[in-house]
């Protein structure tokens, strides 16, 4: 049996549109208007409820390590942009033992 791959945006697309009896345009019209509105708001913090929040968080200035010659080298402070995955959602896909 072949492996699964990850659904593709067409198909995510499909099977709400499915399950929510809306047409598959608005299904798509509301996943990118949920994608826009969460670059814009990740600044603050954007929750998509029982999936994580979208969070921009300060990394520190650190000394690293060139692979290829072993030379050191600092690595600047910047800002990254981390999602933090909701209890719910860790519960529901990896099960207590």
């Amino acid at each position: 049996m072949p492996p699964k791959k990850a659904m593709t945006k067409a198909q995510i697309v499909a099977a709400l549109a499915e399950n929510s009896g809306l047409s598959k345009k608005q299904v798509g019209d509301f996943l990118e208007d949920l994608a826009q509105l969460a670059y814009k708001e990740a600044k603050l913090g954007f929750t998509v409820p029982g999936l994580g929040k979208l969070v921009l968080v300060n990394r520190k200035a650190r000394k690293g390590r060139n692979p290829a010659t072993g030379e050191e080298i600092q690595i600047p402070a910047k800002k990254v942009l981390k999602f933090r995955i909701a209890k719910a959602a860790k519960d529901a896909i990896t099960p207590k033992k």
